[in-house]
């Protein structure tokens, strides 16, 4: 998977996905998530619609799989804007080099209905170990974990994640390090883990010029893991913590993303300027936590700028 470029300074990495509140996973969503994550990223549709700012992000940037997803789900007859609550997108590792995707969703759903409009139109599930996948838009898959959640991706993905609730497969819960980031943010306004891959990735898109510098190929091997908040209470806050091997890489990475932020207050528009001027990078032990903070109408206003259309590609 592609993973998204980030702002110069670091905070679109959380913008850059679909903007909302989001909270923790359901003890039955968590029983079907595999161990080799490569992110994850969570999404509550109700404070998305209370936010004129999250709804103008929405509008900005939506990344693919994302819309994706909210199509199949409209394609099972699921209205998206009235019935979804929370949204989480997992992207795990399968065998080889192969990327799969799956959705779940939570929310107040009408399975009786659901079910009953599947027999009246003679559609029989596929039964997979324990569960009754029923097609569903966009050439996915779908299965009730219960009546207000829902996994649904295609044939392979959903496999593999019904395989860890119910043919033995390690889950994220043996997987510590994404584990423990995931405890630590999932009750953030939106929240994202990535693993390894996905933080060098970040990170090198996050540095702009400064990623060009001979530094940063000896400290991106150290980069273990990194996760972002992001609310839209009183504004616009984003929130990024880099999990590094050690101290002295994490000072390295916090050197390396001033110069980026130093770089881009030089060059940048008035918008992206003031937009900068509100960000901060600190390395603490070995994380490197980097915050950023504004009002609404300045946001919005960077929404508009060259840099912001240029990092969505």
């Amino acid at each position: 998977m592609t993973m998204k470029q980030l702002f110069l300074s670091g905070f679109l990495s959380g913008v850059l996905c679909l903007p909302a509140a989001a909270s923790p996973l359901s003890s039955n969503a968590q029983t079907v998530i595999p161990s080799a994550i490569q992110q994850i990223i969570s999404v509550n549709y109700r404070d998305l619609r209370d936010s004129q700012t999250a709804q103008a992000l929405r509008d900005r940037v939506m990344p693919d799989n994302i819309k994706q997803f909210e199509s199949a789900l409209k394609g099972a007859g699921i209205d998206v804007d009235k019935d979804v609550e929370q949204l989480t997108f997992i992207a795990y590792h399968g065998q080889g080099a192969m990327v799969y995707s799956i959705g779940i969703a939570q929310g107040p759903f009408k399975q009786k209905d659901f079910l009953a409009k599947m027999k009246v139109k003679k559609i029989k599930p596929v039964k997979y170990l324990l569960a009754d996948l029923y097609p569903m838009g966009s050439g996915m898959q779908m299965v009730f974990l219960d009546p207000t959640t829902i996994l649904f991706g295609d044939n392979p993905a959903i496999r593999g994640a019904i395989d860890v609730r119910d043919n033995g497969a390690e889950s994220v819960q043996t997987n510590s390090v994404i584990s423990n980031l995931i405890t630590s943010v999932d009750s953030a306004s939106i929240w994202s883990v990535l693993d390894q891959q996905g933080t060098q990735n970040m990170m090198r898109g996050a540095l702009g010029e400064a990623g060009t510098l001979t530094d940063y190929d000896v400290v991106k091997k150290r980069l273990l893991a990194s996760d972002y908040t992001m609310n839209f209470i009183n504004g616009v806050s984003f929130d990024l913590n880099v999990k590094t091997s050690d101290t002295i890489t994490a000072a390295s990475l916090s050197g390396l993303m001033q110069a980026g932020v130093l770089y881009k207050k030089m060059s940048g528009t008035n918008s992206e300027k003031m937009a900068l001027e509100n960000t901060t990078v600190n390395s603490s032990n070995d994380v490197v936590t980097m915050h950023f903070k504004t009002d609404d109408s300045r946001f919005q206003a960077l929404l508009k700028t060259d840099l912001f259309a240029a990092v969505a590609k």
